[in-house]
């Protein structure tokens, strides 16, 4: 598979919906420049952002009402991506005078943007975040963090449960991490790495927040579904009380992180998230608190992602897989015929 390859015809996350307002916003995805925006009545609109003429960025214009106009010489477009307007040559706009629209969709404070085909997105197909709304659940803020790197290694990271027991030894490491077994599942759109380890102290990142006292059975699920939306899910449970047979006790502490990574080109990505727990839903103080825990997690793995990169973009001798690759190896198959399937259908 090419460095700079990339599944089109599907939902990426384009940014947070807060962060678009009526104002001109650039943003690139997929190697693709683009300008999003939101109209009067707070529709987002999502354009090329170059001006068919001499390409100039149209994020470097003006926002005119729902309009967006060059900077250069005044060409005009409306949402759709048409001209409606040429003032050097009035009464003679170029009928080859128009910029890609793509199709955008605020869901789950998420604006997510459709990268290929623009006849086939599809709102439905947005991936469903359960308990998103219900009011006994409690967020985190929602983050965003730039990683030079390619997104498949942060795709990587995100299936390997290993890496904790050595880059998050403040967080969210604990006993079991370094050599419990793991399982592989796979899930049509998607692959699910997980371990259950038990009666151990639950780590640092979750010694307050779990809602019992003691030594915990803990499940650590790292999933992974296409195009690059990443799910781990911890959930702790009283020591004894766990297991993949077991039912859910009334007191188990679920937290939930929602990853999604929006590739930039190839050689830098966006990535987005937030955590979602079954407890606490209006305790602010919890919430920033763990938001703050999963930043500097999440700045650990930048900093060795980034090395990563560039170590195997420069590398002078084959790098080599462990065991605990299994997952992320199957996930990258996915993408693979997800790409050769869309080169197929053209």
């Amino acid at each position: 598979m090419e460095q700079g390859a990339f599944i089109r015809n599907t939902w990426y996350v384009a940014g947070w919906s807060k962060d678009f307002v009526q104002a001109l916003a650039p943003v690139r995805i997929l190697g693709e420049d683009i300008v999003i925006y939101r109209t009067g009545d707070g529709t987002p609109v999502a354009l090329e952002d170059a001006c068919p003429h001499r390409k100039l960025p149209l994020s470097k214009g003006n926002l005119l009402g729902d309009r967006v106009e060059c900077g250069y010489h005044g060409l005009t477009f409306d949402g759709s991506g048409a001209c409606v307007r040429a003032p050097t040559q009035e009464g003679m706009i170029p009928k080859n005078a128009r910029v890609q629209s793509y199709r955008v969709v605020d869901r789950y404070d998420l604006l997510w943007i459709w990268m290929g085909d623009q006849a086939k997105a599809d709102p439905t197909e947005i991936y469903t975040i359960e308990n998103f709304d219900t009011p006994d659940w409690g967020k985190t803020p929602g983050g965003a963090m730039d990683i030079a790197c390619h997104y498949l290694w942060i795709i990587d990271n995100l299936l390997d449960p290993s890496h904790v027991a050595w880059v998050h030894l403040s967080s969210f490491a604990g006993a079991g991490t370094d050599d419990g077994k793991l399982e592989v599942d796979m899930l049509g759109d998607g692959v699910l790495v997980y371990r259950w380890i038990y009666d151990c102290a639950p780590p640092p990142y979750y010694a307050d927040l779990v809602n019992f006292a003691g030594n915990a059975d803990r499940l650590q699920h790292y999933e992974c579904r296409l195009p690059s939306i990443a799910i781990n899910k911890s959930l702790y449970t009283p020591a004894g009380t766990g297991g993949p047979d077991k039912p859910l006790v009334d007191n188990a502490y679920i937290n939930i992180s929602y990853n999604f990574m929006t590739p930039v080109d190839e050689n830098n990505s966006r990535y987005y998230w937030f955590q979602h727990r079954n407890t606490d839903p209006g305790n602010q103080e919890i919430s920033e608190k763990m938001f703050a825990g999963a930043k500097m997690a999440f700045e650990e793995d930048r900093e060795v992602l980034t090395y990563v990169h560039a170590g195997m973009a420069n590398r002078k001798t084959p790098a080599i897989n462990l065991g605990l690759d299994a997952g992320a190896a199957r996930f990258r198959k996915l993408v693979h015929r997800q790409i050769e399937a869309e080169g197929a259908a053209k």
